[in-house]
């Protein structure tokens, strides 16, 4: 029998015009044409200043991500890869079905596990189905204790918890024991992209509380491979999903020294200054992540030190979104004002920081970033009576930039 669904039809328009494959971080010109970010960083490197597609002279080198075909690229995407499923006649089992292969996860059958990642993905009613059956969480659970497993394997029952991850509320601590921890950890090392997402979604929902947030941050090694996922060539969606869960776990002083000291400030530096890099989802929660560590005295100081950063910071007020300007001036507030840091405030007002709080405070602000704008005019020497006669009068006669 002739297998058509194997024959893929790529539209055009997901296919980057220079390298004509598809697009996995579309980005788009001042032209409005949209290639692959790789591909068109490439041709910008190698001194050009045209667009490739219609040979105008552009008028700036700057891109900004195409979030709309980025998303259709991975629906196509996921359409694609489910039509690859069924063309490997991998067939639903029913639940009598799903009863027998649960018992031949025991002798550990990767094909069961196979089957019934297929049956978990079809519904939510076989999701809730495998949470009821007596032993088959226990059975996942031997699987996750056990490192050695073949990396395909481990992905296949990373998949299963990832799927069923609101199901199992109440029976996640064996997922903490150490064994666990290690296998979640092996696959962030060598494990696809879409197991080591699944994997990062799977231990935020573990730091319920501040003993598992710490045993997350106290596994050797763990808090390093998060760190390594907010890497800028990463898939964005990993990205996402690691700040998501260094975000959760971050909450008691003893986890926030921990992140800082593997290295997370510099790679969130990285993110915060590559303009076209990062999603508006990114920026906040790479904000947010820098607030939680910027409150305590470690975090710091450590910004406190770096011009750069605080100057991204800087750019990012009034720029994003209303989110991502009260993670801003919540980090900034904490620094130069709470923690008096003046090399930072030295920093930040060579950035121009004093004119973002000018417009800031003139804007439809919350009453919150009015208040901490207001305590950073102070400290940046707005206290002076030009600077107090626009606050006052709310006058709007000083122009964005």
């Amino acid at each position: 029998m002739p297998r058509h669904d194997l024959y893929i039809t790529v539209p055009n328009l997901f296919r980057c015009p220079i390298s004509l494959d598809v697009m996995t971080s579309p980005m788009s010109l001042c032209t409005g044409v949209t290639y692959d970010r790789t591909s068109i960083q490439r041709w910008l490197d190698s001194g050009n200043n045209t667009c490739p597609a219609t040979m105008q002279v552009l008028q700036t080198k700057d891109f900004v991500p195409n979030r709309n075909l980025q998303r259709l690229i991975q629906i196509w995407s996921n359409s694609v890869a489910c039509r690859q499923l069924h063309a490997e006649s991998v067939v639903v089992p029913s639940q009598d079905q799903v009863k027998i292969l649960v018992k031949q996860l025991d002798n550990g059958c990767i094909s069961a596990l196979t089957k019934i990642v297929c049956f978990a993905r079809e519904s939510e009613e076989n999701r809730e189905f495998l949470a009821r059956m007596d032993g088959f969480l226990n059975a996942v659970y031997d699987f996750m204790r056990n490192a050695e497993a073949d990396i395909k394997l481990i992905e296949q029952v990373v998949q299963i918890l990832d799927l069923m991850i609101n199901k199992y509320l109440d029976k996640k601590k064996p997922l903490l024991e150490s064994n666990c921890l290690s296998t979640i950890h092996l696959v962030l090392q060598i494990g696809s992209s879409d197991s080591k997402i699944q994997s990062v979604r799977l231990l935020e929902s573990l730091a319920v509380d501040g003993e598992s947030k710490l045993k997350i941050a106290e596994k050797e090694g763990l808090l390093v491979e998060l760190v390594k996922s907010l890497t800028k060539d990463n898939d964005p969606r990993l990205i996402e999903a690691s700040l998501s869960c260094l975000i959760a776990i971050a909450t008691r002083k003893r986890v926030k020294t921990k992140v800082i000291q593997s290295g997370t400030i510099p790679e969130l530096k990285i993110l915060l200054s590559e303009p076209n890099m990062t999603t508006v989802s990114m920026i906040e929660k790479s904000l947010k992540l820098l607030e939680t560590l910027s409150s305590c005295k470690e975090g710091s100081v450590e910004i406190r030190h770096d011009s750069i950063l605080l100057q991204a910071i800087v750019q990012r007020v009034l720029k994003v979104s209303s989110k991502a300007t009260e993670h801003a001036v919540t980090i900034l507030w904490m620094v130069c004002y709470l923690f008096r840091e003046e090399e930072a405030v030295e920093a930040v007002v060579s950035g121009n920081g004093m004119t973002k709080i000018l417009l800031l405070i003139q804007s439809n602000c919350s009453p919150a970033v009015r208040q901490m704008s207001a305590d950073l005019l102070k400290i940046f020497g707005g206290n002076s009576k030009p600077c107090l006669s626009s606050y006052d009068t709310k006058t709007t006669h000083i122009m964005p930039f």
